[in-house]
């Protein structure tokens, strides 16, 4: 009895330490960590989730990464997409970007 006990510490142990065989004496399974989003992804989510008027998704991606972190990526992908559209319009960002907003064209 007192060896069974011992033996179920001991492997307790052992996969607390993650090097011990399990008990049927194949290594124990690795523990898979999920990769933390970054900046990029988030914004592209929070924008998208933005778009469809998606709250669940807004506050999901808000929590991937800081305020200041998705500011920047949200920055970041405003100037991108503003780019790409001027580029395929032929015509300058500055007008784009005040068109996309409904100002006039200055």
């Amino acid at each position: 009895m007192f060896d069974k006990v011992m033996n179920g510490i001991r492997r307790l142990a052992a996969r607390r330490a993650g090097d011990a065989a399990d008990d049927a004496g194949t290594p124990p399974a690795k523990v898979v960590r999920q990769r933390q989003p970054n900046l990029f992804e988030a914004a592209a989510a929070y924008v998208s989730a933005c778009a469809e008027d998606d709250q669940q998704g807004i506050e999901e991606a808000s929590g991937w990464v800081s305020p200041e972190a998705l500011s920047f990526g949200v920055n970041e992908l405003a100037c991108r997409a503003v780019i790409a559209l001027a580029r395929e319009r032929d015509e300058s960002p500055r007008t784009v970007a005040r068109g996309l907003l409904g100002l006039p064209v200055a």
